[in-house]
């Protein structure tokens, strides 16, 4: 029987000794470890040449010096235990390590689903795994090597692969670097441990030998994805305690062994070379690349705390109003003893300042186990100062949020308020960005009807639904030829008795008309130029007259500073029916809140607001604690569904994708957690005032007239 053996420097305590049948051949598969002894190695190394049974020979966790190649050199006792191998063929395992970490690089990547895009990663040695960090550019940009800092002592990482490339030929700076004489030895090491220290508590994927870990814990390693190669039980109860979530190790397993790339290279050495007939150097890609597959090895995912997935995002935020600022306490105080125009010039000063993390988002953890953390990232102008300006103004802050967004490894970043409305809705950023940009419009329409019917069931002005059948409420949608408008038809065709389609473009309400019967050939639409024809009827009205896509009301085409001015409104709130719910989707809104005023009896919806599962933890938004705005959410449900894509962008918004936002949203826990209205979130003693004044106008107009005193004839005259 033949014996392969993996002479390691590692530790001793991992040997192994078991026999299996490979390639269809019994084999003795050995692992000796020396402890980091180069003398000890040496001596099982001379063993091994001398037994016989002994057929080849792999040595493990050695390696050339990764220096530049200028003076790159194969390191003294590496050479030292090549020579010592005089019959026995001999190898490191590099030609198998490389493909296999590649492999697991791509694997996990397939596997997974994204789960490299963007990431932050940090190589212990670039120089080390070159086809690695050329695979992980793919993936992301955000690229840190450690070579300096590891080979020469040099308190610097590089930042990318073109740097990388440079110290790898000697032109990078920092290949000649030296020390200040003045800085002690001891400090300058101490300083290049805090540096890489750093570095790995901010990457989110560590790529480094196991055993270089070891001298690391729970700080550096916490969270983390490591890729790495060869890791034993031991070291994998060591991950798990210092808290690593996912280890892509390259080396495969067998007979619930890990083999090191040296064994299993040794092995196919032993068997396959003189099964084929050829030499150990005659072995190629292909060679490897059959055998691989034949013997079915795979990379491995391991998870030592259980599986876990956390996804990124960011989301970009705005003032609102000169009030926002003065949560900053400097400002308020200020504000209280300086005349108005100090706020007024802060607002215009501020619209040109750099995007900042305002606050971080955690605790949101999705019912399939997928855990989401992004930053929200703020823009200082306000709306009147974003529309002041020209689009372009507005799109270069948002580029540079998507840079800064990027660098903090973000995978997805969402527009808030009114970035997402400047312009073309976000088609230029998303072009221009790195990141994919989504501006949760399909979710705010989706909100606001979820909101919607949510208003109505709790109104209880009309009899509950009966399984899957339509609630009996008739629904019309103001501005239904708009891209939100269409959208907010399509579904509440699918849910209401009746819908009615206003509009003033006949044409193509005519074309809606018969786009929808296609697809729900059983829905009841009318369709009318005016809303006052039908609007005494209705129990629920959706407004969109500033559709994207469409031309506002007026006819004139919405621009990125004409948004900010609407014509007068389509509705007349003083003809609908008491208890009527309207969700007003039209950005800016239809129904001022002087016109929301005049009818207590009517409940106006802004928006529905999202709470996300999970406990969540960031900075004040506005709305109540664990709550977000829907387009937030948006952002949200796409990262933990791992949708890293523009999806929501421009002014044609798709129906198809406000039902799939949706459904997603329930998939991963999201509940609707507030109705807001233009005065804020509707609480249930407000809900229950409106039904209480809906039902008394109701009474009032059902009851018989008051018969009117008929007047007295005038008596005769005499003539």
């Amino acid at each position: 029987m033949k014996t392969v053996t993996s002479i390691s420097l590692g530790s001793s305590s991992s040997d192994f000794d078991f026999v299996t049948n490979f390639l269809g051949e019994p084999l003795r598969v050995r692992r000796q470890g020396s402890n980091g002894s180069s003398a000890r190695a040496l001596k099982l190394l001379q063993q091994a040449d001398k037994n016989k049974a002994v057929a080849a020979v792999g040595l493990g966790m050695v390696q050339d010096s990764q220096l530049p190649r200028a003076r790159r050199a194969v390191r003294a006792d590496t050479a030292r235990l090549q020579q010592a191998a005089t019959r026995v063929p001999l190898t490191t395992g590099a030609r198998l390590g490389e493909i296999f970490l590649e492999w697991a690089l791509r694997h996990s990547q397939a596997t997974l689903g994204h789960y490299f895009d963007n990431a932050k990663v940090l190589f212990f040695s670039g120089l080390g795994n070159p086809k690695l960090a050329s695979a992980m550019s793919e993936y992301t940009d955000n690229l840190l090597f450690a070579d300096p800092l590891l080979q020469l002592g040099v308190p610097k990482l590089l930042t990318s692969m073109d740097a990388l490339g440079l110290y790898a030929s000697g032109m990078h700076q920092v290949s000649d670097w030296l020390p200040p004489r003045v800085m002690p030895g001891a400090l300058l090491k101490q300083w290049s441990h805090w540096v890489l220290r750093r570095a790995m508590q901010k990457a989110t994927v560590v790529v480094a030998p196991a055993h270089e870990l070891d001298a690391f814990g729970i700080e550096e390693l916490a969270g983390k994805t490591v890729i790495t190669s060869t890791v034993n039980a031991e070291r994998l109860t060591a991950f798990k305690a210092k808290g690593v979530h996912l280890v892509v190790d390259a080396a495969p397993a067998l007979e619930g062994h890990v083999l090191s790339p040296d064994l299993l290279d040794a092995m196919i050495m032993a068997v396959h070379c003189p099964q084929s007939g050829k030499t150990p150097d005659a072995l190629h890609d292909d060679d490897y690349l059959e055998l691989i597959t034949a013997l079915g090895l795979t990379p491995q995912l391991l998870y030592p705390n259980g599986v876990k997935r956390i996804n990124r995002f960011a989301f970009v935020i705005h003032p609102l109003s000169q009030e926002y600022f003065k949560i900053i306490k400097p400002v308020e105080i200020l504000s209280r003893v300086t005349p108005p125009l100090f706020l007024d010039t802060l607002e215009k000063v501020l619209a040109y300042a750099p995007p900042f993390v305002y606050s971080k988002v955690e605790g949101i953890v999705s019912p399939t186990g997928v855990q989401a953390e992004g930053w929200l990232i703020s823009v200082g102008g306000t709306p009147r100062e974003i529309m002041r300006h020209g689009p372009e103004f507005t799109y270069r802050r948002l580029l540079e949020a998507s840079r800064l967004a990027k660098s903090l490894g973000a995978q997805i970043m969402g527009l808030g308020a009114f970035t997402k409305v400047v312009g073309d809705a976000g088609v230029t950023v998303a072009r221009r960005a790195t990141l994919p940009i989504t501006t949760g419009n399909s979710y705010s329409a989706s909100g606001a009807l979820w909101a919607a019917h949510d208003a109505m069931l709790r109104l209880r002005l009309l009899p509950p639904p009966r399984g899957k059948r339509r609630v009996k409420f008739k629904a019309m949608v103001v501005g239904a030829t708009g891209a939100i408008g269409a959208a907010c038809a399509r579904l509440l065709v699918r849910a209401a008795e009746e819908v009615t389609l206003v509009s003033p473009e006949t044409a193509k309400l005519l074309t809606l008309k018969a786009s929808i019967l296609r697809e729900t050939p059983d829905a009841k639409v009318v369709l009318s130029a005016e809303a006052d024809t039908h609007i005494a009827q209705m129990d629920m009205i959706v407004t969109a007259t500033s559709g994207a896509g469409g031309k506002a009301p007026g006819g004139s085409r919405a621009s990125g500073r004409a948004c900010v001015s609407k014509p007068v409104s389509l509705l007349d709130i003083m003809k609908v029916k008491p208890g009527c719910v309207i969700t007003d989707v039209a950005r800016p809104l239809d129904l001022p809140p002087a016109e929301v005023a005049k009818r207590p009896d009517v409940l106006v919806i802004e928006s529905g607001e999202i709470r996300p599962p999970g406990t969540l933890e960031m900075k004040n938004i506005g709305l109540p604690p664990g709550i977000v705005y829907a387009c937030l959410a948006e952002t949200i449900v796409l990262a933990l569904e791992g949708r890293f894509e523009s999806y929501t962008v421009g002014r044609a918004i798709e129906w198809q994708k406000v039902r799939e936002i949706y459904q997603l949203g329930l998939k991963h826990g999201m509940q609707l957690a507030a109705i807001s209205g233009v005065n804020g979130v509707f609480s249930d003693e407000d809900i229950e005032r409106v039904r209480g004044l809906a039902l008394a106008a109701r009474a009032l107009a059902a009851s018989p007239k008051t018969m009117r005193p008929r007047r007295k004839r005038p008596a005769p005259t005499a003539s």
